[in-house]
């Protein structure tokens, strides 16, 4: 009986180890296939999160391509530069740095072929762009003639650091630059920097970069007719407004002098004794009188708001905004004498000539235009009876 006790025992015991070993090989099993699920699911949801930011980065990218649209669809509506420049630095400052930052537009200068700083967009209002003609950066994409990426200046080998400090009162840290080219033609930079470190990518190179080449057909576009606009106001040789246009601003101000109580004087001036010049010297010498003339006038009268204007012949007429009889007159004899003063070299001979000078002023003298010139010419014809060079 003892016997057959403990061989039960036995039994019962071989049975409970065989089924806890069974346990524990399925809860291993089991275990093992949990984690095997878990790394599928941990790899699922890493796949899921890149996935769902490879769809934010393209949806991103469509949205900026979309863009691309408006600006087709916005620079084809007007072909005025500063709306164009207004559009473009709209759009990238908008599109590539989130508002954040600083984008500049420079635009290269065709007669001292410089760059001149046309628009900007800037996070901090009232910021200070110290550098007008551009700096090192600017300059390396105008040699180059290519687009500029940097993700940190301090760690940039081509650029000096101790430069960059002293040509700015703005930190910059990242950049990207690209160049406005059209038919081979240099027109200008578009540029966006930050003062965080790594903040562009070549993909936001690459939307700059066809943001600029839309633009740059814009803007050569608007550059011609800008220049037929110039052109259309302008007189060829003198480059002083033509009488249509003159005529046009004068009425104008007379317009707003009435209805808002403004002051102003016409000037209308005569060289004295043109025929001669043109007897004695031949036509052309003509032409560099009345050039030097209406360059003496432009450069004496270009810290003021004055129109000047080429009226006929050897006459011009000048509006002095804001200025009543008594200030007129003073600028009219100082410009009188500052002409007088002026060395004229004519067929190798040195010369100079004298100007006539007719004086009205709104509201003293009269108060529509055509008054106003009527009066300013019996002023100049005075001025000539009375013995020529002299404002009356």
């Amino acid at each position: 009986m003892p016997k057959l006790l403990i061989i039960f025992s036995l039994i019962n015991i071989l049975i409970v180890y065989y089924l806890l070993h069974r346990y524990y090989k399925k809860k291993h099993e089991l275990e093992i296939k949990i984690q095997g699920i878990q790394g599928k699911i941990n790899i699922l949801n890493t796949q899921h999160i890149q996935e769902n930011k490879n769809k934010i980065a393209l949806e991103e990218k469509i949205e900026r391509y979309n863009s691309l649209k408006e600006i087709v669809e916005k620079i084809d509506q007007d072909l005025d530069l500063e709306y164009i420049g207004d559009t473009l630095t709209k759009i990238a400052f908008s599109s590539i740095a989130n508002n954040k930052g600083t984008c500049l537009l420079y635009l290269i200068d065709n007669q001292t072929q410089k760059l001149n700083l046309f628009k900007t967009k800037k996070q901090v209002q009232g910021l200070i762009i110290k550098a007008e003609e551009g700096d090192i950066f600017d300059f390396w994409v105008l040699r180059h003639a290519s687009p500029l990426l940097i993700e940190d200046i301090r760690k940039d080998f081509r650029f000096d650091l101790g430069k960059i400090e002293a040509q700015h009162t703005r930190p910059i840290s990242s950049l990207i630059s690209s160049p406005l080219i059209s038919e081979h033609n240099f027109l200008g930079i578009l540029r966006l920097d930050n003062s965080i470190p790594s903040l562009y990518s070549q993909d936001d190179l690459r939307f700059l970069a066809t943001v600029c080449g839309l633009g740059a057909v814009a803007l050569e576009n608007g550059e011609l007719f800008q220049r037929t606009k110039d052109l259309a106001i302008h007189d060829e040789l003198t480059r002083l407004y033509t009488k249509g246009y003159f005529l046009e601003q004068l009425r104008e101000n007379c317009l707003k002098g009435q209805r808002q109580d403004i002051i102003f004087s016409l000037l209308m001036l005569d060289i004295d004794y043109f025929k001669n010049y043109n007897d004695k010297f031949g036509h052309t010498s003509g032409d560099i009188v009345l050039r030097s003339l209406s360059r003496t006038m432009t450069d004496f009268l270009k810290d003021s708001s004055s129109i000047i204007s080429r009226f006929g012949g050897e006459e011009f007429c000048i509006i002095l905004p804001f200025k009543d009889r008594r200030a007129a007159y003073r600028i009219a004899d100082e410009l009188r004498v500052k002409i007088e003063k002026t060395k004229i070299i004519l067929r190798k001979l040195q010369t100079h000539i004298t100007v006539s000078i007719g004086l009205a002023s709104l509201p003293q003298d009269a108060t529509v235009a055509d008054e106003l010139i009527s009066k300013a010419d019996k002023a100049m014809y005075e001025a000539k009876q009375k013995g020529r060079n002299r404002v009356c």
